[in-house]
């Protein structure tokens, strides 16, 4: 068709160089079409109504085109020419820009993993591990990071459920423990209560049995004479006598073991309990024509229950009358030192044999059951001992020596006011 308006013709690097009339534009763009056609270097890459993309090669320079025809809206047309090359380089550089830019945007982004990987999924594997530790009840290991983000936060309440979980376990480890001692001790209750029935039953049998004997003698008539009569009387006594202080012992041990013998703490001259315990056994002491050697002769002040202290005095100067053999001495001594009043009581004799030494402190044991039951002993003694010793949180114990055997006992020691 005709131009009918002039416009300016751009060249591909952008300046205006030449402006056509309508007529030249024409002929021109004519010309363009008709040369496209028949153009050996010309290529046709696109074609549609409104305009056509030619591949052109220029002889002249040796270089390829891009070449572009056509019409626009109205009675305009265009025509553009670009360099191939000037393509080609440009997407060169554009792919190798896009290359860098890619480079630098795949190493921006394995930055931003690490730091998010130090940042975040460390330390939240780290508190995995906590947790899988907590789980095997390891309560040693601490979250100790300063942060204050949600991972601290959690971090902090996992150290606090690890406190109050390992307190809690700690607590009900306290409780089985005491609920295992509390068992243990009801066994051990039970254990002694029936040790305790089969030893007194033991003990009552051969008194009873001597106390059913003779009154069965008297009262069949046995004997008629007046000696014999009285003779049966007297061990019917004896053995009587020997059942009740007996079940006394019984009862004053058995409130002492079960803590019902409470323990009155007061002030008294130790050497006056020792020396009336000793007086009033002195006809025992000429009986069996022993020497004693005692050399309190001056006030040794404390602090324990006056009672108690004066059974122990006694058992242990019982069992030395008891036991004494060879040269009979019974030597009594109350020594001061750091704070502490020792009384001992040694006995002349056979030394306890070192099997039976920590079981003279049970009830009923007996090292020499003839002996024993020639001088009417029950074995509660000595176990009376213990319970009042203990009852006052003090030492005592027993020594054997060549000659004999020595009982002692401590007590707290206080000045006199």
């Amino acid at each position: 068709g005709m131009v009918s308006k002039v416009d300016y013709l751009y060249p591909s690097m952008g300046n205006r160089t030449q402006q056509l009339n309508t007529q030249q534009l024409a002929k021109y763009v004519m010309f363009k079409q008709l040369g496209n056609i028949f153009d050996e270097n010309y290529k046709l890459l696109e074609e549609t109504d409104q305009y056509e993309l030619f591949n052109v090669f220029d002889e002249r320079i040796d270089s390829n085109y891009i070449e572009l025809v056509g019409g626009i809206t109205g009675d305009y047309w265009v025509y553009l020419r670009s360099n191939y090359e000037s393509i080609r380089e440009s997407a060169a550089i554009s792919n190798e820009f896009l290359t860098y830019v890619g480079i630098l945007v795949t190493i921006l982004c394995v930055i931003i993993m690490i730091f998010l990987s130090n940042h975040y999924t460390k330390p939240i594997l780290k508190l995995a591990q906590i947790a899988k530790k907590m789980e095997n009840l390891d309560f040693d290991v601490r979250y100790k990071e300063n942060r204050h983000d949600e991972i601290g936060v959690l971090g902090h309440s996992m150290n606090s459920l690890s406190d109050k979980l390992e307190q809690t376990i700690s607590e009900l480890k306290t409780a089985n423990n005491e609920l295992e001692l509390d068992l243990q001790r009801r066994s051990e209750q039970e254990q002694m209560r029936q040790e305790f029935l089969a030893n007194v039953s033991h003990e009552l049998k051969t008194p009873i049995a001597l106390i059913q004997g003779y009154a069965e003698g008297l009262q069949d008539n046995v004997n008629d004479d007046p000696e014999s009569r009285e003779f049966y009387c007297e061990v019917i006594v004896d053995e009587a006598d020997k059942m009740n202080k007996m079940v006394k012992k019984l009862l004053s041990l058995n409130q002492l073991e079960f803590g019902n013998g409470q323990v009155h703490l007061e002030h008294f001259d130790l050497q006056q309990v020792v020396q009336s315990v000793l007086s009033s056994s002195e006809i025992l002491f000429r009986q069996k024509e022993v020497t004693l050697s005692y050399d309190g002769d001056h006030p040794v002040y404390v602090w324990a229950d006056e009672y108690m202290t004066e059974e122990v005095v006694m058992n242990y100067v019982s069992n030395a009358l008891n036991h004494i053999d060879g040269e009979k001495i019974i030597e009594v001594k109350i020594v001061s030192r750091d704070g502490k009043a020792r009384v001992s009581v040694f006995n002349t004799g056979k030394p306890i044999p070192e099997e039976d030494i920590d079981k003279i402190w049970s009830k009923f044991y007996k090292v020499d059951k003839a002996r024993t039951r020639e001088y009417g002993g029950n074995g509660i003694g000595l176990s009376i001992v213990k319970a009042i010793m203990e009852a006052h949180n003090q030492a005592y114990g027993v020594k054997n020596y060549d000659n004999g055997v020595e009982f002692w006992f401590e007590l707290d020691e206080k000045t006199e006011n």
